[in-house]
């Protein structure tokens, strides 16, 4: 020991008695752990007074230092960890504990600690210095929340869209974690730690906005299926875009986590339900992560992908397609028979059936268009309901009571005076005017405004987007040359929803054994993506009177024929044709309602043209 310059704090009886406490956690000696390192005082005064020795109480000093450093960084971690497990039990569903508890896996509830007394100290007296303890542990306990914040953005940014459920609940663990210790410690607001780990306290949108951006556009859009029954998006099973390389991901201690290593556990089979799909629970937790600013942020990018695909692959295979189209389609009278009617329908569309890439790349990309439309569906109908909630939360701080119930003799006025009389304390804005300063006053006003009138104007994001999506649509393909009879094409294929019929009429051909449906690969999203350009187009009405498969299917109802033609069976494909029909005209129901929800009162006036009626050519000629 000769050769050492001092003596490792492993020798020192006061560090010895000190990390034995924290090691053995022990609830009835952790507030009495400061006990211990006064014997370093008793040390330091005998070494001066009794042995007059510097460099004895410099030795002292210096041990003293590294015992303290330790002890604050042991006691730190401790602590934090502590709390993070007691607001991860907290958080954790009931009936999945006691599920647990009888099946004989029981979920342990972190055993209480004296940790308060020690998280009071603010002057604890060491070699004649005053040491604040309780800022001490502050400083460490907001490293500890920071990468633990960190930690799970780092986490969500190396998995999927799927894994947002866990980041919102990672979250949520450590708001509640926060809430537990800032009754003793004094911390900054969890909302600016949170920003500053999300890289968002100048910056517009942070790392969730960007990542969630991300897997939309690489990941969601073109490899999910949409499915209107579940209203879920589920992976494909034909993936038609190359997997890419995500980060790895962040080593982490269970602290850092959910607080345990049982409690990992927990959670991960919680969160492990929500890993197969995209759903309504994804799009709350993307409402309330991203706000209004990073909803906006990723629609705006997503209506750039919209207007890149329309205007540009999408477009090229309508121009070729509609080249292949036959000039002249009548649909067939009747009297041929549904049998007759699907060989002649199969015979003029011979070139589209036969187009190679119409299943693949075509489809694979009004996909993607779907699939955008819908997300912006989806989480305009998720945010309403936060907004809602926002209401009912805000409705007795604005003198917005319900009406109270009123027995039989009883007047409703003065029962309606007395309860508002009793929220009157509660009614934010008059309080303000009252006791606050301008600036107080007027953002009191405007956030009651603003929370009163954001669902009553009707405001919709959806029709906005739907609007915009419109004006991608301007090349001429899309709407053919005038009609030469002035009123619309009947007969003619120069038409969007005619080339749509055609693409139809392809999908609803009945697969073989071992392969894979339109449904399967590509999901509802396809359908969302044509349908979405008819409406646009103004053309639904003429695609209902006119497409080639729901006249087959008119005629098969009626004359309730079966064959194979062609290698298809009659019936199975008019059972396709029905489903597709029923769908459909959901999809074009639900965009008629965005769309004319938006004209309210200023809906232009329907023009009505007038015919002559017809006349006989000996008569015309005269």
């Amino acid at each position: 020991m000769g050769r050492r310059i001092q003596f490792p704090i492993e020798m020192s009886m006061p560090w010895i008695l000190t990390d034995h406490i924290l090691e053995t956690k022990e609830a009835s000696m952790m507030e009495y752990v400061l006990y211990s390192l006064d014997l370093y005082n008793d040390s330091a005064h005998y070494a001066l007074t009794r042995f007059n020795k510097q460099f004895l109480y410099d030795e002292i000093e210096a041990e003293v230092n590294l015992c303290f450093d330790q002890f604050v960084y042991k006691l730190a971690d401790q602590i934090f960890a502590y709390y993070k497990v007691m607001a991860g039990s907290l958080l954790l569903d009931k009936r999945l504990r006691s599920e647990c508890k009888n099946q004989g896996a029981t979920i342990h509830l972190p055993p209480s600690n004296r940790y308060e007394t020690l998280l009071k100290q603010r002057h604890v007296q060491l070699l004649g210095r005053s040491i604040d303890l309780n800022r001490l542990i502050t400083q460490r306990v907001s490293v500890a929340m920071s990468k633990s914040l960190e930690l799970a953005i780092g986490r969500f940014e190396s998995e999927d869209l799927t894994s947002i459920v866990e980041l919102d609940g990672l979250l949520e663990i450590n708001r509640m974690t926060h809430r537990l210790l800032s009754r003793y410690l004094t911390l900054d607001s969890f909302d600016a730690m949170f920003r500053e780990a999300n890289h968002n306290v100048s910056a517009p949108y942070g790392r969730i906005t960007l990542h969630v951006f991300w897997e939309l556009n690489y990941d969601f859009l073109p490899n999910y299926c949409y499915n209107g029954s579940t209203n879920r998006f589920v992976r494909t099973v034909l993936p038609f875009s190359q997997e890419f390389q995500r980060d790895k991901q962040p080593n982490a201690q269970p602290q850092y986590l959910h607080g345990s290593k049982a409690l990992n556990l927990a959670y991960s089979s919680v969160y492990g339900s929500f890993r197969n799909f995209v759903g309504p629970p994804h799009f709350q937790v993307i409402c309330r992560l991203l706000g209004y600013q990073g909803i906006a942020v990723v629609m705006e990018e997503l209506l750039k992908v919209v207007k890149s695909l329309l205007q540009g692959t999408i477009l090229q295979y309508v121009k070729t397609l509609m080249e292949v189209m036959p000039k002249v389609c009548r649909l067939p009278r009747h009297e041929y028979g549904s049998p007759g009617i699907l060989e002649f329908f199969h015979h003029q569309l011979k070139d589209i059936v036969e187009y190679a890439e119409l299943k693949t790349v075509c489809f694979q990309n009004l996909r993607e268009v779907g699939n955008a439309v819908l997300f912006c569906l989806l989480i305009e109908q998720s945010l309403s309901l936060e907004e809602v909630c926002d209401l009912l939360h805000a409705a007795p701080f604005q003198n917005i009571l319900p009406r109270v119930h009123v027995k039989e003799g009883e007047r409703l006025d003065a029962k309606m005076k007395r309860l508002e009389s009793k929220y009157a304390p509660l009614h934010l804005v008059p309080l303000i005017e009252r006791l606050g300063t301008p600036q107080q006053i007027a953002i009191a006003r405007e956030g009651d405004l603003l929370t009163k009138e954001r669902l009553c104007c009707g405001l919709s994001m959806f029709e906005v987007i739907l609007t915009r999506i419109r004006t991608f649509l301007d090349d001429p393909i899309w709407r053919g040359p005038l009609p030469s009879n002035g009123v619309m094409h009947v007969d003619e294929c120069v038409e969007f929803h005619r080339l749509w019929s055609a693409m139809q009429f392809v999908y609803c051909i009945p697969v073989g054994t071992h392969e894979f449906t339109v449904e399967q690969c590509f999901g509802d999203g396809l359908h969302w993506a044509g349908c979405m350009v008819i409406v646009l187009l103004g053309q639904q009405r003429r695609f209902a009177v006119l497409d080639f498969c729901y006249h087959l299917l008119r005629v098969q109802k009626h004359d309730g024929k079966d064959e194979v033609i062609k290698n298809v069976p009659l019936k199975k494909m008019v059972e396709r044709i029905r489903k597709f029909q029923i769908l459909n005209d959901e999809i074009i129901t639900i965009l008629d309602k965005y769309l004319k929800s938006g004209d309210g009162e200023s809906t232009p006036v329907e023009h009505v043209r007038c015919f002559q009626p017809p006349i006989h050519q000996s008569l015309a000629s005269s």
